[in-house]
């Protein structure tokens, strides 16, 4: 399988591992048939991403494209972390292998899944997000 070098580089080095204790946000989310489980927290301050953290037990891709997204949303604004789509997370790690996509998605539903807990606790509603997915599965990776 190839992988990117940001992709490497992100395994190896991942940015923003670790919890938030007074999380504004956290969302968990996971892929039963691959066994990855991917933790969001999210500090959110005046309506901007403050910090992200994330933790992560999975592949090398699982952990790569967690670092990235949290990366991707630091200093947004929530309609910006909203907007986030594994689309973007695979291009900013320039690319993923086909197999590997669905880690792309899980780091998506993460972001959107904490987001939704700070909406929760809260009592907001963000324009544009929906309820966080139980499982998120391979339907786009797989042939």
């Amino acid at each position: 399988m190839d992988y990117s070098e940001k992709v490497i580089d992100h395994f190896s080095n991942p940015r923003n591992v670790g919890e938030i204790a007074d999380a504004s946000g956290t969302g968990t989310v996971g892929n039963a048939k691959c066994g990855d489980i991917m933790r969001v927290f999210l500090k959110i301050e005046d309506g901007i991403i403050a910090d992200a953290k994330f933790k992560t037990f999975g592949c090398g891709a699982a952990v790569a494209t967690s670092s990235m997204a949290t990366e991707l949303i630091k200093g947004k604004t929530i309609a910006e972390a909203v907007a986030l789509t594994n689309k973007a997370v695979m291009d900013a790690l320039d690319g993923l292998p086909p197999v590997k996509v669905h880690c792309s998605c899980l780091a998506e539903e993460a972001v959107h899944a904490a987001l939704w807990d700070y909406a929760q606790k809260n009592g907001i509603t963000i324009e544009g997000l929906n309820p966080p997915k139980e499982d998120i599965g391979h339907e786009i990776s797989e042939e």
